[in-house]
């Protein structure tokens, strides 16, 4: 499939109504009276990084690399970043805004738009990237990280440090069980007003269905890495289960939504450290007709690229493979050179609501005293809005005044900024610098120990 394919559907790109000028109506793959068309969905590599001897996959395979993803609402330049727009919104950013700083597509959560404004409120709208005048890709996840975070209680569960005692009854200090796991689903406590909600392989597919997102991700159970190792094998059978449960129902949910573009699902892969686990997760979901593989779970950040690795030994190169809730830099090399083709993560926003701002030179907190009479950018030689515009001193003014256009202009610019470095690693590797790219950008963001 090639940039071109919305010429060889047939389907030409219109406006509806009132619908906002730019947005594709009617995506590639969509047809009056057809299921949507799933060759609009496809891998493309481009530059595949060369093998070597200290290569995590087998025989010294390093899959990084660069490709085109074709979606039904346009084209993703890999490897890229995927903001995170939970509710069907960047909070205190526009849409428009994070095409300007470079965004290609954009991530949501099942689990919030189901509790709020509703399935059937996306699917009247024409579908998440209609609903949020975003005109581009979109991706949702399936709700199963709410599996631990309304569960456990945990936010971050990514390249987390294994010291706590093993437990499957662990909750975070301060926090109550809110989702329920059983064979069959989960049943999640809302957390905006206490009534129980009930999610399944079935319900989950519905409900990504009925949102419309160009890429959704199987129905999976997030597990801690403070879970003992029998519970963690049974959570990888009971994902396996239901991600057969989920290709069955994303089949028959295509052939009965007439007129819509076909939704890409992916399979995610469990497992937390453990390689064998991992390699007979990867292989599982391997076996299944699914579009592209999500890079799930808990896991140490010493590991992180051999998991991926792990998983990629298993995984056909025509499916895509997105990396669940990554964005320290180090970490992000490591998970490109070992697979990572796309990467989600609220840690950007959420950061730089709390003025943690990421530059080439590190993180640093803005709202330090040293910052309140410096009127450079945030980041000397920053191309984004906010650097180009503002300074260092007015967002943190902004950021105490607790005044949202602090919260906007620091995510901007944070959000730009791993925007901007996935661009350049992709560059890197289709130029043939990507280690010394790698090495030059480490050392020098982390040279004064900065974290992320």
């Amino acid at each position: 499939m090639t940039s071109d394919s919305a010429e060889t559907t047939g389907v030409q790109h219109a406006h509806i109504g009132t619908a906002p000028a730019g947005l594709i109506d009617h995506p590639r793959g969509a047809e009056p009276g057809k299921p949507g068309d799933r060759g609009a969905f496809s891998f493309e590599t481009i530059t595949r990084l060369p093998d070597s001897a200290d290569g995590k996959g087998r025989g010294g395979a390093r899959y990084g690399r660069t490709g085109i993803l074709h979606t039904p609402h346009g084209d993703i330049r890999t490897p890229a970043f995927v903001p995170v727009a939970t509710q069907g919104a960047m909070k205190a950013v526009l849409p428009e805004t994070m095409r300007e700083a470079g965004a290609q597509c954009l991530l949501s959560n099942a689990f919030h738009l189901y509790e709020r404004p509703g399935e059937e409120v996306l699917n009247e709208a024409g579908g998440l990237a209609h609903f949020m005048n975003w005109d581009g890709p979109t991706f949702t996840d399936s709700g199963g990280f709410q599996v631990l975070s309304l569960g456990a209680g945990f936010k971050k569960t990514l390249a987390m440090d294994v010291s706590g005692m093993k437990s499957d009854d662990v909750i975070a200090e301060g926090k109550e069980r809110m989702a329920f796991v059983d064979e069959d689903g989960v049943t999640f406590k809302s957390p905006l007003n206490g009534s129980l909600h009930r999610f399944s392989a079935e319900i989950s597919m519905r409900i990504q269905h009925n949102i419309g997102a160009d890429i959704m991700f199987a129905f999976d159970e997030l597990t801690t890495l403070m879970n003992t190792r029998g519970y963690q094998e049974e959570s990888v059978e009971r994902t396996f289960r239901w991600a057969q449960r989920c290709v069955a129902e994303h089949k028959r949910l295509t052939e009965e939504r007439i007129g819509k573009p076909y939704q890409a699902l992916y399979g995610v892969v469990q497992g937390a450290n453990y390689e064998d686990l991992r390699r007979h997760a990867a292989e599982q979901i391997a076996s299944l007709d699914f579009d592209g593989v999500g890079i799930g779970g808990a896991m140490e950040k010493r590991i992180i690229g051999d998991i991926c690795a792990w998983i990629c030994d298993a995984m056909p190169e025509s499916r895509p493979r997105h990396v669940l809730g990554i964005a320290a830099v180090d970490d992000i090399f490591a998970c490109v050179e070992n697979g990572g083709d796309t990467f989600d993560c609220v840690a950007p926003a959420r950061c730089g609501r709390n003025g943690a701002i990421f530059t080439r030179d590190g993180r640093y907190n803005v709202k330090r005293a040293e910052f309140k009479h410096d009127f450079r950018p945030l980041e000397e030689g920053c191309e984004c809005y906010t650097c180009k515009d503002y300074s260092r001193a007015y967002v943190d003014h902004l950021l105490r005044a607790r005044e949202f256009n602090g919260f906007t202009l620091a995510t901007i610019h944070n959000e730009h900024f791993f925007i901007k470095l996935l661009d350049d690693i992709r560059a890197s590797i289709d130029g043939g610098y990507f280690d010394e790219f790698r090495d030059a950008t480490l050392a020098r963001f982390y040279a004064n120990g900065s974290r992320g």
